[in-house]
C-alpha cells in the first residue's frame, strides 16, 4: 500500500518538464510516492540496484541508485566479518570499513526483506517504476512498522486523496468554478443520473439557461452594450462543454453529420460489444495470445471496424468499465486480454 508525498510547489518550467511523469488519482496530481513493501526480485548493476517491491497492491520496479562510495568500492572486503580489535583501540580504517558495511547492508537487500522507497514515478518501456530518491531496508521482526503503515495509509486516503481535489478556494471556502466548468458538470451529472444512451444538443440546452444572465449587458456608465443574446450565449456554452466531454471521452459522435447525435460512451452497448469482440478474436492469434492486445492496437481496430470517431480517452473509459465488470483483464500496463 502506497501513499503520496506532500504536495510541492514547483515553478512552471519544472512543471512543464515533469508533465509526462504526473499521474492523477481522483484529480489529485501525483508526482512522487512513498511505499513500503517486500522485495520479491532483485538485480544489481554497476550504478544501481533494481528491486521489485510488493506493497500489497501490486509489484513495482524501484530503481535505487548507488552512491559514489558503493560504486567505487562495491561490497566491503570485510563483509560479514567482525573486528577483533582490542577494546579501547581506535582504528580509522576498521571504523571506515564498519561504516561501509552498515551502508551496504542498508542498500543491499535480499528477497523477502522489507524496503522503504520514496521518489518520483516514471514510465519506462510502458512500465511504471520508481526512481528512488531515498531508500533503505526496514528491520521489522514484530511487524510493528507494517501494521502502523497499514493503519496510516487508508486514513490518509480518506482524509485527503479520496476527497475531491480543490484548487484556488475563494473566500467562502468553496473552490472557484467557471461558468464553463459548471455547465460541463451539469451535463455530466444529467447523463449519469438519467442513464442517457444518446442525445442531441437541444436535449440538454435548457439545463444551461440558469447559468446565462438574462439582464442586458451594460458598460461602466450603465449604458446598454450590444452583444450576443442569452440564447446565443447558452448555445456557445453548450458547444464548449460538449467539446470538453468529448476530450474526456465521456461522449463521442459515432457519425459526423448535420444531425448532431452524441453517444454516451459507457452506455453504448454496441461499442462495448465491438471492443470485446476485437479483444477476443485478436487474442486467439499467436502474436497476442501471451501478452494480450495493446490499447493502441485496440483503438486502431475499433476505428476500422466500428467508428473513426472513437477517441483514445473514450476507449480507456470502456476498457476500465469492462475490467471492473471482469469481462477483460489487463496483463500489464495498457495490454488487455479476455478474463
Amino acid at each position: 500500500m502506497s501513499r503520496t508525498s506532500p504536495p510541492l510547489e514547483p515553478s512552471w518550467k519544472e512543471m512543464m518538464e515533469k508533465t509526462r511523469s504526473i499521474y492523477f488519482y481522483n484529480l489529485h496530481p501525483i508526482f512522487k510516492v512513498d511505499i513500503l513493501g517486500t522485495v520479491v526480485y532483485k538485480r544489481e548493476r554497476d550504478d544501481f540496484f533494481c528491486y521489485g517491491v510488493d506493497d500489497g497492491t501490486g509489484v513495482i520496479n524501484c530503481l535505487c541508485w548507488k552512491n559514489d562510495l558503493l560504486k567505487q568500492h562495491g561490497k566491503p572486503s570485510g563483509w560479514g566479518k567482525h573486528s577483533d580489535d582490542a577494546e579501547g583501540d581506535f582504528n580509522v580504517a576498521a571504523e571506515l570499513e564498519k561504516l561501509q558495511q552498515f551502508q551496504y547492508s542498508q542498500c543491499h537487500l535480499d528477497i523477502g526483506e522489507l524496503l522503504r522507497v520514496r521518489g518520483p514515478v516514471k514510465t519506462s518501456r510502458q512500465q511504471r517504476e520508481i526512481m528512488a530518491s531515498t531508500y533503505y531496508k526496514v528491520n521489522d521482526p514484530m511487524m510493528a512498522v507494517q501494521i502502523e503503515w497499514m493503519m496510516e495509509v487508508p486514513e490518509l486516503y480518506r482524509q485527503c486523496y479520496d476527497k475531491p481535489f480543490k484548487l484556488h478556494p475563494d473566500a467562502s471556502g468553496e473552490p472557484a468554478m467557471s461558468t464553463l466548468s459548471k455547465a460541463t458538470n451539469i451535463i455530466r451529472d444529467f447523463l449519469k443520473q438519467k442513464s442517457v444512451v444518446r442525445f442531441r444538443p437541444y436535449d440538454v440546452l435548457d439545463l444551461l439557461h440558469p447559468l446565462v444572465p438574462e439582464q442586458p449587458r451594460t458598460d461602466s456608465a450603465g449604458e446598454p452594450v450590444a452583444g450576443p443574446s442569452a440564447c446565443q450565449q447558452a448555445r456557445q456554452l453548450l458547444k464548449e462543454a460538449l467539446q470538453i466531454l468529448q476530450d474526456e471521452g465521456i461522449v463521442y459522435r459515432k457519425l459526423k453529420s448535420q444531425d448532431e447525435v452524441y453517444q454516451v460512451t459507457i452506455h453504448d452497448k454496441d461499442l462495448l460489444i465491438a471492443i470485446k469482440d476485437i479483444i477476443r478474436e485478436d487474442c486467439r492469434r499467436e502474436k497476442y495470445a501471451e501478452k494480450g492486445c495493446h490499447l493502441l492496437h485496440i483503438l486502431s481496430a475499433v476505428r476500422q471496424r466500428y467508428s473513426l470517431n472513437v477517441s483514445k480517452a473514450a476507449l480507456e473509459l470502456v476498457l476500465k468499465s469492462l475490467e471492473c465488470n471482469s469481462d477483460i483483464v489487463s496483463t500489464s500496463d495498457n495490454y488487455y486480454t479476455m478474463f
